[in-house]
């Protein structure tokens, strides 16, 4: 994939949180930090849109029914 190059604007504390990260050794630059950040948000991004699909489909799957702990168990131990 080819780099696009693009010039960005942060505050002080977040030039300085970047330093420092780089400075512990966590990241080799700046460039380096923030597509782990990017990277970090896409990860989060596409779970919650798992979860998000899921709570979706669990609202559509009709009316609940009311959980019987001891059937479960039950059928718990048959499984073993």
């Amino acid at each position: 994939m080819a780099a696009v190059r693009k010039n960005i604007v942060i505050s002080g504390a977040q030039d300085r949180w970047i330093k420092t990260q780089i400075e512990s050794g966590r990241y080799a630059s700046y460039s380096e930090c923030i597509r782990a950040l990017i990277h970090c948000e896409q990860e989060r991004s596409d779970i919650t849109e798992v979860i998000r699909s899921a709570l979706i489909a669990g609202e559509n799957s009709g009316e609940p029914i009311t959980f019987d702990p001891e059937a479960f168990n039950q059928f718990m131990s048959e499984k073993k």
